[in-house]
């Protein structure tokens, strides 16, 4: 049996996702995909995109972002805590796992900023095209015809 990964073209087909994922699914690549921690993208401008992702639980200090030749990653680890011998969980749905998780990058798209707020981690995209790169319109100029017209001058009468 054949498995085809469609990760690449997630990156280059807003609005298919969908049916990018019913392919998924259908091939069974779904169950090995990472889920966590979940995320959105957002397109918040022209050029200009937000990926949030849900980390509750975790410190700024123990989350890491980082971009490297088109990758975008995101890491974090928790820090071992000391065990008070006065509690004792009962049951743990507040996952405390590390984690990684990676962006393919568009060309021309870098981080800006990344921000911790309310259990969730913003980071900034924008996609900047070098100008030597940006469609540019070239005016079309039309062949200048000259026609040349000789307008008699009318002759004027003399009175005699």
């Amino acid at each position: 049996m054949l498995n085809y990964d469609f990760s690449p073209f997630y990156r280059s087909t807003i609005g298919f996702d969908r049916l990018l994922g019913l392919l998924d699914k259908s091939a069974g690549l779904e169950a090995s995909a990472p889920s966590y921690p979940p995320y959105n993208i957002e397109r918040t401008g022209e050029n200009a995109y937000r990926i949030s992702l849900a980390v509750a639980g975790f410190a700024d200090s123990e989350l890491s972002v980082e971009t490297r030749e088109g990758v975008l990653t995101v890491r974090g680890a928790k820090s071992a805590q000391e065990k008070d011998e006065k509690r004792e969980t009962l049951y743990q749905g507040i996952a405390a796992r590390a984690f990684e998780r990676r962006f393919h990058l568009a060309d021309h798209v870098t981080a800006t900023q990344a921000a911790c707020e309310n259990g969730l981690l913003h980071i900034d995209l924008v996609r900047e095209v070098p100008e030597a790169q940006k469609p540019r319109a070239i005016a079309i100029q039309t062949a200048a015809k000259t026609i040349e017209t000789k307008v008699a001058a009318p002759q004027s009468k003399q009175a005699a």
